[in-house]
């Protein structure tokens, strides 16, 4: 099992926004300068013990889940964990970093009986 040590501290609570691609795609353009729909976007707090929000784009993540054979609550539930994993401090620009955090959605995932989503892209977590 992959290591978990959080840069945030556990606790508080977070909001998920399920949306369309046309509202996340402002947030993208706004927060990340990129001017197209993304599956998820994760914002941290600024302060306090709120873990932060997730916001998830529904026509990207459907596509996502029809293309790769998935149903779409298990995708959404990878998503989550992806966006959790952000807000608790991973990241995946390095590739060390990536192995690192897929391996812990891998493993998130597998708790929740979902297959590990890297094994599908012919990438091991």
């Amino acid at each position: 099992m992959a290591q978990a040590k959080p840069e945030k501290k556990l606790g508080g609570g977070l909001t998920i926004l399920l949306t369309g691609d046309d509202q996340v795609q402002t947030l993208n353009r706004k927060y990340r300068g990129r001017d197209k729909p993304t599956n998820v976007l994760s914002f941290p707090p600024a302060n306090g013990d709120y873990l932060g929000d997730i916001a998830i784009a529904y026509g990207v993540t459907a596509g996502e889940a029809e293309a790769a054979s998935l149903t779409l609550i298990d995708h959404l539930l990878h998503l989550t964990v992806h966006g959790v994993l952000h807000l608790l401090g991973y990241d995946h620009e390095r590739s060390q970093d990536a192995k690192i955090m897929e391996a812990l959605e891998a493993d998130i995932l597998a708790d929740m009986d979902i297959a590990n989503p890297y094994l599908r892209r012919g990438r091991a977590a």
